[in-house]
């Protein structure tokens, strides 16, 4: 039992030695934990599309603004009575046709609606531009959060070894000395079950920092099968207690650098673009229309001239009151009936036509009053979504600002704590050694420091997330 607690306690130093050795071949530095998480999270990725979305959406709203042009082909087969497209009459029989035509249109005028879908689109598009960036700053910021979390729980965790190593110390040297009849056995009891509760201390650290690390991984996206993850540790300098900057320029910092804020704005202007674009509805607009066109159609015939022939003709004159027949003749042409060529029709029945079109709205069932009407609703939602914005950030900001103060204050009562824990310490450990004390004040004494030991870990890691969480609305880089 003796000699297994001090075998226990080497081994959890062999295996910290272990962890430590694998450092060097498959490290992690805050840069890279952040660039990692920019490169594999979907959300990132959704509004990088949605960033290109919006781009085409801008690309054609500008081309929208040049002239439409069309061309057509129709081949047809009309059976039985139909119209003749050559002769435009009816006819009984079997008509293959073909039509050919080219169309253009250009807007010339239509309430400035064009020209502010552009504006409106420009407007989206920095949006959404923002909305990239607001989510690349808050996974940068979540990182650093998570990636100090890792190091505060390995902090935690050497504490936890360390202070099993310092009781498995005490435990040899209490072993020797009941061995040698100087400390009753009650003495090296004790102490084997502070040695438990230590390495019970090591188990629940270990935990912790596992899921610390997992959820870093999770953060970067990256399995965790891809191998340990060993930071790079940061300095951990504590800087003043007090931050170099009061709530309000904090505040007035992040307002002029916040990109959902900036979102937000944008879109108010977009909205009142919209509220433009709404009104061009209910003024006249013009157009310009060109249309070019030719057809074929298998009915249409072409008289040719043949041969002179002799032709007889008998009429009735009537002389002196009397019925004469008359006979007379005359040379006349023959005339044939042939298909026009396909080409040669093509060529004969080109058309086109020019035009302007004016539409001047009257009454539409006010839908273009409408439309005006929502857009404006529109305008004013947008403006309670940037209200609302303005609103969360001041309450963050005012809610870290207290945070980082009490971080303060825990701090310094925690460093205050240490050193006299460390004093009260030596003096039981050397009241102990003396024989003045029992095992029990000594653990007492020892659970004590390390407890102080523990809080002043955990409230200088705090103070350091919360002072990340004020530099990142004073738009001061996240790197230590």
């Amino acid at each position: 039992m003796k000699r297994e607690c001090v075998l226990t306690a080497a081994l959890l130093l062999l295996v910290s030695g272990l962890v430590r050795g694998q450092a060097a071949g498959n490290r992690l530095s805050l840069q890279r934990a952040i660039e990692q998480a920019w490169a594999n999270n979907i959300q990132i990725k959704q509004n990088g599309l949605q960033v290109e979305s919006s781009k085409n959406q801008l690309a054609q709203s500008r081309y929208n603004l040049l002239p439409t042009l069309n061309g057509s082909l129709s081949q047809g087969l009309n059976l039985g009575r139909s119209i003749d497209p050559f002769t435009n009459t009816y006819r009984v029989g079997t008509i293959n046709f073909t039509s050919y035509g080219l169309s253009a249109s250009a807007p010339v005028f239509n309430g400035f609606a064009l020209k502010n879908t552009i504006t409106q689109n420009r407007l989206l598009l920095a949006a959404a531009e923002q909305d990239l960036q607001a989510n690349r700053d808050q996974i940068a910021l979540n990182v650093v959060l998570a990636y100090l979390q890792v190091l505060n729980s390995e902090d935690l965790l050497q504490t936890a070894r360390n202070q099993a190593l310092l009781t498995t110390q005490q435990a040899e040297r209490t072993r020797r000395l009941v061995e040698a009849g100087s400390l009753p056995l009650a003495s090296q009891l004790e102490l084997e079950a502070q040695l438990a509760t230590d390495e019970q201390s090591i188990v629940v650290n270990e935990t912790n920092l596992d899921i610390a690390r997992l959820n870093l991984l999770q953060l970067m996206n990256v399995s965790e099968s891809s191998g340990p993850l060993v930071l790079d540790r940061v300095s951990l300098d504590i800087p003043a207690t007090d931050y170099d900057a009061t709530v309000e320029q904090v505040y007035a910092s992040a307002m002029g650098f916040q990109p959902a804020l900036k979102a937000a704005e944008l879109r108010v202007q977009g909205a009142e673009k919209g509220i433009e674009i709404a009104r061009g509805a209910l003024l006249p607009s013009l157009g310009f229309s060109f249309n070019f066109g030719t057809n074929f159609s298998s009915a249409a015939l072409q008289a040719s001239q043949g041969d002179m022939k002799t032709v007889t003709n008998q009429v009735v004159a009537n002389i002196g009151g009397q019925d004469v027949p008359v006979t007379f003749t005359s040379q006349q042409p023959t005339v044939s009936y042939n298909g026009i060529p396909y080409f040669g029709q093509l060529g004969n029945n080109l058309s086109g036509s020019l035009g302007l079109g004016l539409r001047i709205p009257i009454f539409n069932g006010y839908q273009a009053r409408l439309r005006v009407s929502n857009a404006e609703l529109n305008r004013q939602n947008q403006q309670y979504v940037a209200q609302n914005v303005k609103l969360q950030l001041r309450q963050t900001i005012e809610q870290a600002y207290a945070n980082r103060r009490a971080a303060a204050r825990r701090y310094q009562t925690a460093t205050r704590q240490v050193a006299a824990r460390e004093a009260a310490f030596k003096a039981a450990e050397s009241r102990y050694n003396a024989g003045a004390s029992n095992a029990v004040d000594f653990n007492l004494a020892k659970t004590n420091l390390d407890q102080a030991r523990i809080n002043q870990i955990q409230a200088q890691y705090d103070f350091l997330l919360r002072s990340k969480v004020l530099d990142y609305y004073m738009n001061r880089p996240l790197s230590f």
